[in-house]
């Protein structure tokens, strides 16, 4: 039986659950259809998405059309986890983005549609609630064509919009999709000018798995209007997972923990097969698959396939499976999935427990969810005995609340929230701390030289030394200790970038008094290395000098013409950096730059300053350096720019 590994998503609010429980209503999986208002969906098992009625975390459900399989993943539509939505992207072969006859295209369906054209994702449109009064149904096609993509085709008609009665006429029209088919395909052009047949099912299917061009349906999800010509769409239309039968190769998109506290790990499979027993590599490390289980009443993991992976105690999201055998780490084109792309997160607050009590296991909790998404990062500062979690928005702070109360039983607070910023080195620096000298009190020499690099090039780390000069653990210490130094740099910032040599290097080889066993005090170890690394690395740092910067989010506003001179207003008050504006009779567009810091700002007087027309899109850009005062980020370790306390409280702990 053929698969289809298929996505469904949309703005808030538009429909898409209440669309997946008409599906699997439609496949004969479940006898009546859900409702998000009552909470009894099948995809949202949140207890603050059936409360909220959205959906955050991606779930999978498995039905037939005819003779296809597909499973069925219902992701975010709420900006806050747009990372949940590209995670679900990479693994899909097609979409569905569902629109809301009402309302018509939102900021967030814009953001949705764009990561589609860019993963080249097969698309189809589906326009819902055409049965609620305000329906539309040439509006949201002029807005589909103006906003999101003019390469659409219409595949039928629709009648009594507004009323429960409201249908759809499955019908396309040929002169509209010879002209869209042949605007994108000069053969196809070639061969009507000269007269020729035309297959133009066959080049219209062709175009749609290149994601040139998107059908649009019309219906409703309440009523069931228009779904089963979207089904038909589905099955005619979109691209079958590919299946191979080459060594085992898949991606994991999603972990959770079973009621035992177990890891589950949601993999797709692109190549080869996964079997109980067999011992399969992720990331760093290799583990025994204890059970499985598979999507689509399938009982073979094979590819193409979604399975639940049990026995996988270190996987995590993103981590590439494979057979032990394939050692090559090559990443095959056709093995790899759609590549997602995550912009950082760029806001941060303190979390802590209500509770005293609770202070251990809330940081449990929080590695778990932190394991659940890559995304969510935690920062323990020791010092002042508080844990620092990033967030990608406000809502963010509302699901980690929910989730450690109902999921963990873990009440909490969270401090105001904070923008992320980083630091990036302005020039070179190099220090080096030779052992018995230098008031270095550590049997270890270490020279480094810090340059800068490449913005994304991330850390890398070299020796000008040779080798075998000394004990690779002890380089392999120095390295690390790097490594986890320049997360804090000279004003507290993470620095992402740098080009760290190592330029000295030396220690006291292993020995002891006569007929003693091994001294410390009298030979270098790990620790030694480990604790004078950080001094002569930040002395470096601060040789070279460093910039903070702030994160800027590229964003697009859509507002009455008329409120054009008080948005502008707002936006120079926040220090935003705004285009020449686009100005048009009744609505006109905005687009420029604006500090992180003040997207939620933005995004709370927006519809005072608009008389609520005005639509915001935002995503983070790139950046920036900061204007004024330098920000300061508390540090959560001792700091070794201050030698003397550095010095005192390692020695205390050695």
């Amino acid at each position: 039986m053929e698969v289809l590994n298929l996505g469904i998503l949309a703005h808030v609010d538009a429909g898409k659950t209440s669309l997946t429980e008409r599906l699997l209503y439609a496949a004969g999986v479940i006898d009546e259809v859900g409702s998000v208002d009552d909470g009894n969906t099948q995809t949202d098992s949140l207890v603050l998405e059936r409360q909220r009625g959205i959906t955050i975390k991606s779930a999978v459900v498995s039905f037939a059309i005819g003779d296809l399989t597909v499973n069925l993943i219902d992701t975010p539509g709420h900006p806050d986890f747009i990372a949940e939505v590209e995670r679900a992207l990479s693994v899909l072969d097609g979409a569905v983005l569902v629109i809301s006859a009402v309302e018509g295209v939102q900021a967030q369906t814009r953001v949705l549609m764009r990561t589609l054209q860019r993963l080249r994702i097969p698309t189809l449109i589906f326009v819902n609630k055409l049965d609620r009064p305000g329906a539309q149904y040439d509006g949201v096609l002029g807005q589909i064509a103006t906003k999101l993509t003019p390469a659409i085709v219409p595949m039928g008609e629709a009648t009594h919009l507004g009323t429960p009665e409201a249908t759809f006429k499955p019908i396309v029209q040929e002169t509209a999709l010879l002209e869209v088919l042949t605007e994108r395909d000069d053969d196809l052009l070639e061969r009507y000018v000269e007269g020729e047949p035309l297959a133009l099912d066959e080049a219209f299917t062709a175009q749609i798995h290149r994601a040139r061009v998107h059908p649009v349906y019309f219906g409703s999800a309440i009523t069931g209007a228009g779904t089963e010509a979207l089904s038909d769409g589905i099955r005619d239309l979109l691209p079958r997972a590919r299946t191979t039968d080459g060594l085992l190769d898949g991606r994991v998109f999603k972990v959770e923990r079973g009621p035992a506290g177990e890891k589950i790990a949601y993999v797709r499979i692109f190549d080869g097969t996964a079997h109980v027993r067999d011992r399969i590599r992720f990331g760093d490390h290799d583990a025994k698959i204890t059970a499985l289980e598979v999507y689509g009443a399938a009982h073979i993991a094979g590819a193409g396939r979604i399975a639940k992976l049990w026995g996988l105690a270190e996987v995590r999201i993103g981590d590439r499976i494979g057979d032990l055998r394939n050692l090559s780490g090559t990443e095959r084109p056709e093995a790899s999935g759609k590549a997602a792309f995550f912009a950082p997160p760029t806001l941060e607050t303190v979390i802590s427990a209500r509770k005293p009590s609770d202070k251990g296991n809330l940081r449990v909790a929080l590695t778990q969810l932190a394991e659940q998404d890559p995304l969510i990062n935690l920062r323990q500062d020791d010092l002042r005995q508080e844990t620092y979690v990033s967030l990608y928005g406000e809502v963010q702070k509302e699901v980690i609340e929910t989730t450690l109360a109902t999921e963990f039983g873990i009440e909490v607070d969270f401090r105001e929230t904070t923008t992320i910023c980083v630091e990036r080195l302005v020039g070179t620096g190099a220090a080096v701390e030779f052992k018995k000298k230098d008031l270095n009190p550590f049997l270890a020499t270490i020279g480094l030289r810090v340059e800068p690099a490449p913005i994304n090039a991330g850390v890398s780390f070299e020796l000008e030394v040779e080798l075998g000069s000394m004990p690779y653990a002890f380089i392999k210490a120095v390295e690390e200790t790097v490594r986890e130094t320049l997360q804090q740099g000279v004003h507290g910032w993470q620095i992402p970038d740098a080009h760290v040599v190592m330029t000295h290097s030396g220690y006291s080889a292993r020995q002891s008094h006569a007929h003693a066993v091994f001294d410390k005090s009298m030979s270098s170890t790990a620790g030694d290395f480990r604790n004078l690394t950080p001094l002569v690395l930040m002395t470096a740092l601060r040789q070279a000098g460093t910039t903070v910067l702030e994160p800027m989010h590229h964003f697009q506003l859509e507002i009455p013409t008329d409120t054009t001179r008080a948005v502008l207003a707002t936006l120079a008050r926040l220090r935003a950096i705004p285009q020449v504006p686009a100005l048009a009779a009744e609505t006109s567009t905005l687009e420029g730059e604006i500090p992180a810091a003040a997207v939620y700002e933005l995004e709370q007087q927006l519809p005072a300053l608009t008389r609520g027309e005005g639509v915001l899109e935002s995503a983070f850009e790139r950046y920036q350096p900061v204007t004024g005062p330098i920000p300061e980020r508390p540090r959560t370790d001792h700091d070794p720019l201050n030698r003397r306390d550095y010095l005192l409280h390692v020695q205390r702990r050695v």
